[in-house]
C-alpha cells in the first residue's frame, strides 16, 4: 500500500476531519475515497441503466413545430 503526505491549512484539515467523522471513517480513508472519485473511468451503474431509458428523442423539426409564429421584429 503507498504512503502519501500532504500539506493541508488548519481550516481545511478541520472540514475534512469532520466530514470524515460524519461518515464514521478515518480522515486516510476519508482522502481515499476522493481521490477513487476523481479517477474512476467508469460510469456509476445508476447511470449505465438509465441507456435506452427514454423513447426516441423527437427531432428538432417536431420540437419546433408546436412553438407557434415568431413575432416580426424591428429592424435594427
Amino acid at each position: 500500500m503507498g504512503q502519501v503526505t500532504i500539506y493541508i491549512d488548519d481550516d481545511t484539515e478541520k472540514k475534512m476531519a469532520a466530514a470524515a467523522k460524519s461518515m464514521n471513517v478515518s480522515k486516510s480513508k476519508w482522502i481515499t475515497n476522493l481521490i477513487k472519485e476523481e479517477v474512476a473511468n467508469e460510469w456509476p451503474q445508476a447511470v449505465v441503466e438509465l441507456a435506452g431509458a427514454w423513447d426516441a428523442f423527437p427531432s428538432l423539426e417536431e420540437i419546433r413545430a408546436e412553438t407557434g409564429t415568431d413575432h416580426q421584429r424591428e429592424p435594427l
